[in-house]
């Protein structure tokens, strides 16, 4: 059973976020709240293997392995001050046995074959705009498993079928569950050798 945000359990998880506040690595929002939201995401997916992807402070990805017991996860993000905090992060939540921080770009690490296509669920939050959110994660998640990726609820439709059906993406679906908004993308087919392309292609030439 997922933990209520005020459950005393939460505490040491409060802690962090509120430490990675202060360190400007999280948003000025109160941290009850962003815990809230990554809850409220957790309990309407299912638990298993995961990729945080751009996890930054650790959203969602330190709330799903603290919601999810005994579940492994890898904790994602290009940036050193980040990855170093997050490798703090899970030594206090004593999640080192089942958490594993990678750093680097993802548009490089999904051409890892110890990283490609090996996760059954890949999530992110804040990670950029949704052709380039979909490419990379695209290249990191098995084919069957899931895509989610946090929306704004009035979103208009930001996710083209055609486009996700040439990254190996299936017919998205947006879920409003508790005033969290996300989309879920299933993986149908494994992604061609060519993606997720480099920097450059990304930005220079978005799949829509």
């Amino acid at each position: 059973m997922i933990p209520a945000a005020s459950d005393p359990s939460m505490a040491a998880l409060r802690d962090v976020l509120e430490d990675a506040r202060r360190l400007g690595l999280l948003g000025p929002d109160p941290v009850e709240r962003h815990i809230a939201h990554a809850l409220t995401w957790a309990a309407s997916l299912e638990p298993q293997r995961f990729l945080d992807l751009g996890s930054g402070a650790g959203l969602p990805g330190l709330v799903l392995a603290h919601s999810w017991p005994g579940t492994f996860g890898t904790l994602l993000d290009s940036q050193l001050r980040r990855t170093a905090w997050l490798r703090t992060a899970i030594v206090r939540l004593n999640l080192t046995d089942r958490i594993t921080v990678v750093e680097g770009r993802a548009e490089d690490l999904g051409h890892d074959p110890e990283l490609r296509e090996r996760f059954p669920l890949v999530v992110a939050r804040a990670f950029g705009p949704p052709p380039t959110t979909a490419e990379c994660a695209a290249a990191f998640v098995c084919p069957g498993g899931t895509v989610s990726v946090s929306e704004p609820p009035d979103a208009p439709d930001r996710w083209p079928i055609e486009p996700l059906r040439g990254i190996g993406l299936g017919i998205p679906r947006q879920v409003v569950h508790d005033g969290v908004s996300f989309v879920i993308l299933p993986k149908d087919s494994t992604l061609g050798s060519e993606f997720p392309r480099r920097r450059n292609r990304l930005n220079r030439d978005p799949l829509w």
